[in-house]
């Protein structure tokens, strides 16, 4: 999926970052060159580690504004150890075609490190534009 936006991620390619390792090594706190959030018509993005799995749990808007800090929480999930881990989008209230982009090129980065992105509760955005695009989204694995 081809972006119309110059600020495009990948897992490889991030911009600053930090983990906290509370010692679980998958409960790390994702912190961001920004801190992770962003001023997104009153909803900030956050990210948070989740407590039960590896994996983050997103909140807020992603779009052209909160576009770095979605870049920096996803790498910083690829370094969570694990075969599988969770992306938690039921607090996401948007997700625009370049974050569906940067979520596909995690996903297909992590694949081929014979690892998995597992989405949970996406918003109705992701649904719309995979449905638009499915051949483009094809990497993206939701739960059931």
């Amino acid at each position: 999926m081809t972006s119309l936006h110059r600020h495009t991620c990948s897992a490889s390619a991030v911009g600053p970052q930090t983990r906290r390792d509370d010692g679980a090594g998958a409960d790390a706190d994702v912190r961001c060159g920004r801190g992770c959030t962003a001023a997104v018509a009153g909803t900030a993005l956050t990210a948070r580690p989740l407590g039960d799995r590896p994996g983050t749990r997103l909140s807020g808007s992603c779009d052209l504004d909160s576009r770095q800090e979605l870049c920096d929480a996803l790498g910083v999930m690829t370094g969570i150890p694990g075969p599988v881990l969770h992306l938690d989008l039921s607090a996401v209230v948007f997700l625009d075609t370049a974050a569906v982009a940067a979520l596909v090129g995690t996903s297909a980065a992590l694949n081929g490190q014979g690892r998995r992105l597992l989405l949970h509760d996406p918003p109705y955005s992701l649904r719309k534009v995979v449905e638009m695009f499915p051949d483009e989204c094809a990497a993206l694995e939701v739960a059931a």
